[in-house]
């Protein structure tokens, strides 16, 4: 399964509030932490809304 590291750039504080709820939602809750979360559309969708706050790497299969 194909999956996706975020780390998290930029802090939440200032924008919108579905745009932090968005960054929990993700699993991030600190600057420069790096999450791994599964490639899906609703991800995907999430990582849209925060663009501007988080990098994104893509992780080749493991298995």
């Amino acid at each position: 399964m194909k999956s996706l590291k975020l780390t998290q750039i930029r802090s939440g504080i200032g924008f919108d509030r579905k745009q932090r709820l968005a960054l929990r939602g993700l699993g991030l809750r600190r600057m420069h932490q790096t999450v791994e979360v599964i490639d899906t559309p609703a991800t995907r969708g999430l990582i849209l809304k925060v663009r501007h706050l988080v990098t994104v790497t893509e992780d080749q299969d493991r298995a």
